[in-house]
């Protein structure tokens, strides 16, 4: 999740990375619960539904997990959840967005707001950050489906506007990918083009919030992930997205403070 959640990509310690998984199906079951309450458990007929359930798939959620979430949501069981928008600074003016899921939102922005200020931020205003983002779709497929001449293909016949290919790691754990990107409003339809060319489901199907332009602070690079680390981990937090650039001299920064 190019300037947003892909820094856990580069996560060296395996602990988090566990840990980041099992968030990772917390935040799939509630996206899923919350569409079957809105809509019909039928994901033929709930276009957010089908989208939470295909996710999960991506992300090879069990499907027991899956069906209970769906059957859990339709039952009109659980808090009702209100879905909102939180926007600040870290450390060297690196601009962070945190969209968030939650039962409670007095509870939601205290924890959000403390976490902003233990790490080096400051929480802002709505708007402050948005700014310098697009919102935009964002598809992504594990390398296997097609070398980089047959995705950008596919990417050009399906309509998105632009295809990055992350490089061949030998760490599993780095899940690299294709990603597509394009505007908001086209993903859906570009999610089934592609679909259809490729042969297969997508592995993650969103909107982001992309970063028109990133900021390199390698000496803040530390400080800014234990930021964004400390905003992952609250429970209410669904998604975060953040303008760092992790440039080379970053990654060695990093990798020397894991070593």
């Amino acid at each position: 999740m190019a300037g947003h959640s892909k820094w856990a990509n580069i996560q060296h310690r395996k602990g988090r990375q566990d840990k980041a998984r099992s968030k990772l199906f917390s935040k799939l079951s509630k996206d899923i619960t919350i569409a079957a309450k809105l809509g019909s458990p039928d994901v033929d007929m709930n276009p957010r539904l089908r989208l939470a359930v295909n996710n999960a798939k991506g992300q090879s959620m069990p499907k027991d997990n899956i069906q209970r979430a769906i059957s859990k949501g339709s039952a009109g069981e659980g808090a009702d959840y209100d879905e909102m928008r939180y926007e600040g600074f870290g450390p060297a003016g690196i601009g962070i967005i945190v969209e968030v899921s939650t039962d409670n939102k007095n509870r939601a922005a205290m924890e959000v707001r403390t976490a902003f200020s233990k790490n080096g931020g400051n929480l802002g205003e709505t708007g402050t950050v948005s700014f310098g983002f697009d919102q935009i779709g964002e598809i992504t497929y594990p390398l296997a489906v097609g070398d980089e001449e047959a995705v950008l293909e596919a990417a050009m016949e399906a309509g998105a506007d632009d295809v990055q290919s992350d490089e061949i790691s030998e760490d599993p754990d780095d899940a690299p990918v294709h990603t597509f990107f394009m505007a908001r409003d086209q993903l859906a339809v570009v999610a089934g083009e592609l679909e259809k060319a490729l042969g297969e489901a997508p592995k993650s199907v969103n909107l982001i919030w992309k970063a028109q332009n990133m900021i390199d602070v390698p000496e803040k690079a530390a400080t800014v992930i234990g930021l964004v680390e400390a905003l992952e981990d609250l429970d209410d937090v669904q998604n975060v997205y953040h303008n760092l650039e992790l440039s080379e001299a970053a990654l060695t920064v990093l990798a020397a403070l894991e070593a």
